[in-house]
């Protein structure tokens, strides 16, 4: 019986993901393989951080799916002089002179970190925090987050003048590094049609915060096997240098591999990506479908590999 229940909420996660995708698609023109990560990533319990030069619609790709969602959703400005408390709120004296907590724009179920490399790394680490914790600290005071709760913060690969670099290890936090690019001809026309006229769609709510909660438990029951998992292990073993299981093109470019935490993601993200598809276990081709997403972020280039151009998704297709 608990497997005809099992099966069938795989079943309701597939058809969930299908309709998930057509409303957003309503408003996203292409960016099918994006929208994919996202949704994966959340059914994951992971966070993402969106890659895009400006005016790829990012925001309004994060914002579209908090409506369908129907969950509650915040933006966060992120400029070089954002303080923590800007993000995770402070305490005020109410008209009784008690201190109250105000709570700032973390506590929503899907925070928007837009530009997140241009504040001080001090206000990076408290959002990184509370990515990390589910929770936020306040003159020692725990206060929990809402669940579901989602960090998409975007990052601008040009115009790095002024910016703050986030370190590996607070990357290492987000499950994928989502790349967004330009879109085909016959897309931009599309855009430009119906962003210049008219908006006459209206967004259904697919899913509600309780659902997206039932399916990430649901997702970490799925079943995978020892051959699938170990090539899991074994892709993110590889990518450390001056190790046994290193290729001779990992010791040669990348200076800092992928740790377990990658891992883990790849088995998550594959058990997500083969439950989108009706499947009700993951195969190698799931992990691979992950792959890229997982680790691009978590394996660090040496001064060689930039100098000859090689970038981190070259590494990886070797790895594959």
């Amino acid at each position: 019986m608990a497997t005809d229940t099992n099966v069938a909420a795989v079943d309701h996660l597939a058809a969930s993901y299908e309709a998930l995708a057509r409303e957003v698609g309503k408003v996203i023109v292409g960016q099918e393989g994006v929208v994919k990560a996202v949704i994966v990533s959340m059914f994951s319990r992971g966070h993402s951080l969106l890659v895009g030069v400006p005016g790829l619609a990012k925001t309004l790709l994060v914002s579209t799916i908090a409506e369908v969602l129907d969950l509650e959703f915040k933006r966060i400005q992120f400029t070089p002089d954002l303080m923590p408390s800007d993000i995770t709120g402070s305490e005020i004296l109410d008209e009784d002179r008690h201190f109250k907590f105000n709570k700032g724009p973390v506590f929503a179920n899907i925070v928007l970190a837009d530009e997140i490399n241009r504040t001080p790394p001090k206000t990076q680490a408290a959002l990184l925090e509370a990515m990390q914790e589910r929770s936020v600290t306040v003159a020692g005071q725990r206060h929990p987050l809402p669940e579901p709760f989602f960090v998409l913060a975007t990052q601008n690969p040009i115009e790095q003048e002024g910016t703050y670099p986030l370190p590996e290890a607070q990357l290492d936090r987000f499950m994928f590094n989502i790349k967004l690019d330009y879109p085909s001809y016959d897309e931009e026309v599309r855009v430009v049609k119906n962003t210049t006229a008219p908006q006459n769609y209206t967004l259904k709510h697919v899913l509600t915060g309780k659902e997206i909660l039932e399916f990430q438990q649901l997702i970490r029951r799925i079943p995978i096997t020892d051959n699938v998992l170990e090539y899991a292990v074994n892709l993110v073993a590889k990518t450390r240098p001056g190790t046994d299981r290193a290729t001779p093109d990992v010791n040669e470019y990348i200076s800092w591999g992928a740790g377990p935490r990658a891992s883990q993601f790849l088995v998550l993200g594959a058990k997500c990506h083969a439950a989108i598809h009706g499947k009700y276990s993951p195969d190698i081709e799931d992990v691979r479908a992950v792959a890229n997403l997982v680790l691009r972020h978590r394996i660090v280039r040496n001064y060689k590999a930039e100098a000859e151009g090689i970038t981190e998704e070259d590494i990886i297709a070797k790895l594959l």
